[in-house]
């Protein structure tokens, strides 16, 4: 079955299904639409994302409960009262956001689940919220005169919203904002160094996925028309993040489907397992349990890419091939500075990690027009250098200057926006996105569309401007027949030739390349240097570490030299070759 096609359908059966299925069933389709609505969250935020909260159902009953007692105490209409139990999600998430995503590690979970178990005890001691009591008679939802105050009307409205959200959630990660969104899980120092601001886009996957258990909480206090602490508690979350990764915690068809299994399995097990075992208890949580373990022992991935191959191997599109709008151009980032200039100058850095000294006292500068190439023995200090010269890892003492402005102390994604870009040792990428969408990411700092345009898919001109100089560079570099392949099932020396055609999508006025040449062939070597010779002559300034030492002699202009994190020559490639020091540090021994 067309994908399209499957999409068509679930939305015919989603329309007819208040009509033709018992009330029971109707009830637990609602359900799965408001779980589904935070499980969607999740995806953005754990799946997508890599932070695992198992505090969502907190947010859930904040909006739940500012929906509450705006409409019971103050008489708001409920459409009113969303706005400002959103505005409630929004506040709660940016503080509960700033002091916690900072937190690496196991730390993240733990402290979802301190401020979870704080919000339930808060609701349940609070007389305003009616403690464990609860608030009853809340008012019903109208739409245009019309009351949605039965199972049978309230499905659309929810299914409505849940499609709505996984639409905005598409677009959104299939612009450029999406990609930074990507990078979160396994990529933060690489899409750092393109300019991408992790923090900020940490919080605002935070927020996004609990402003969606907002809206699930006021669907929820308005479907009920009652609300007590109990549904917004610890083992809510929990059972959240189970729906998540049951259906697959990438997908997000997964988050309905997990959802809608634990939902109908839940009812079913409450119902049959007493008569079953002939006696009450909550048994189905333990019976859920081990489902789910057995089940992602099988499927590790979630159920969701094993049912999607119903409908057949697909081949992996880039979001470019859907497109039809016309390419905005992409803005330069300024001119290259003049040739022979000083682009880069370290002075007297130092690099300390403990007691051990990694960088000990190096200088030495970039020159604009040049290729500069870095090299010594294994462990000499290079990629601590580059890591000190990009904000990976700032300087113990000493200075960096860049275009003449100090970057000693600024992070990554700041000294990227004044135009250095950088490949990396141990390449960093995708795989699970196209090549060409990974080259795109070197763009980030060229679109400037924000949020609501990337949900609304209005930023069509200036994605396409995005995809079109991504394959404009992968041309350059020969990888331009691969654009549609999974970055993942790329050869190593392609990958890292994929790595500079990310690093030039940037349009910078200095290139860091960290072994550009490893794992090439001779003709992909002599193609790479040709490729460098090229960019050199257009003005762009080039730092190169490279163990290759006939690459480097043939193509670069200096060399510095280091040994046990000091420099310990610097000079023109003929010097270099006949430098003492440096041929001590090779070979042992001088004759």
């Amino acid at each position: 079955m067309n994908h399209r096609h499957g999409i068509a359908l679930g939305i015919v059966l989603l329309a007819l299904a208040p009509w033709v299925l018992p009330e029971s069933l109707v009830t637990i389709l609602n359900y799965t639409g408001l779980f589904s609505l935070v499980a969607l969250g999740l995806v953005l935020l754990t799946g997508i994302g890599g932070m695992t909260s198992f505090g969502q159902a907190a947010f859930v009953g904040i909006s739940a409960y500012t929906s509450a007692i705006l409409c019971n105490s103050w008489g708001w209409s409920p459409w009113l009262s969303l706005w400002v139990g959103l505005a409630f999600v929004v506040l709660t998430a940016l503080i509960l956001g700033a002091l916690t995503l900072r937190l690496a590690g196991h730390y993240l979970p733990l402290s979802t689940i301190a401020w979870g178990l704080s919000l339930y005890y808060l609701a349940g001691n609070l007389k305003l919220l009616g403690g464990h009591t609860g608030l009853s008679g809340i008012t019903s939802i109208g739409f245009f005169g019309l009351s949605i105050d039965t199972g049978r009307r309230f499905t659309y409205l929810v299914w409505v919203i849940v499609l709505l959200a996984i639409w905005a959630i598409h677009n959104l990660l299939a612009s450029r904002l999406g990609r930074s969104i990507r990078c979160l899980r396994g990529g933060r120092t690489m899409a750092a160094a393109m300019g991408v601001n992790v923090a900020r886009t940490k919080l605002l996957v935070f927020v996004l996925a609990a402003l969606l258990a907002g809206v699930s909480g006021w669907l929820y206090v308005h479907f009920q028309r009652f609300v007590n602490p109990t549904p917004f508690g610890l083992t809510y979350g929990i059972e959240y993040l189970f729906m998540t990764v049951l259906g697959g915690a990438g997908y997000l068809g997964g988050a309905i489907l997990g959802a809608g299994i634990i939902t109908l399995l839940r009812e079913w097990l409450v119902e049959y397992l007493p008569v079953l075992i002939g006696q009450q208890g909550n048994y189905e949580t333990l019976v859920l349990a081990v489902l789910i373990i057995f089940t992602l022992h099988r499927a590790p991935d979630g159920l969701w890419p094993r049912l999607a191959q119903l409908w057949g191997p697909r081949e992996r599109k880039s979001h470019s091939q859907n497109h039809t709008a016309a390419a905005l151009p992409l803005p330069q980032r300024g001119k290259h500075p003049e040739r022979g200039t000083t682009v880069l100058q370290l002075t007297r850095a130092t690099k300390r990690f403990g007691g051990l000294v990694a960088v000990n006292d190096v200088s030495f500068e970039v020159r604009a027009g040049e290729i500069l190439a870095l090299i010594g023995p294994n462990g000499a200090g290079k990629s601590t250098t580059f890591n000190l010269l990009s904000g990976v890892s700032p300087a113990t003492s000493g200075q960096v200057n860049f275009l003449g402005q100090d970057i000693t102390q600024m992070e990554s994604h700041q000294i990227a926006k004044l135009g250095m870009s950088r490949s990396f040792q141990h390449v960093q990428l995708l795989p699970q996105l196209t090549v060409l969408e990974n080259v795109a990411i070197g763009a980030h700092l060229r679109g400037s569309a924000g949020l609501a345009k990337a949900m609304l898919h209005l930023e069509r001109g200036e994605e396409q401007g995005i995809l079109q100089e991504a394959q404009r560079h992968l041309n350059r570099v020969g990888l331009g027949a691969q654009a549609h392949t999974l970055a993942g099932n790329l050869a190593l020396g392609d990958q890292r030739i994929l790595e500079i055609a990310r690093a030039l999508c940037a349009d910078p006025c200095l290139l860091l390349l960290d072994e550009p040449a490893a794992g090439l062939r001779l003709q992909e070597k002599q193609a790479l240097a040709k490729t460098l010779q090229q960019l050199r002559g257009e003005g762009l300034s080039i730092l190169l570490v490279e163990h290759d030492m006939e690459f480097v002699m043939d193509l670069v202009d200096r060399i510095v030299v280091m040994e046990f994190g000091e420099k310990i020559a610097q000079g023109l490639p003929a010097e270099i070759q006949s430098h003492p020091a440096v041929i001590e540090a090779y070979l042992g021994s001088v004759e």
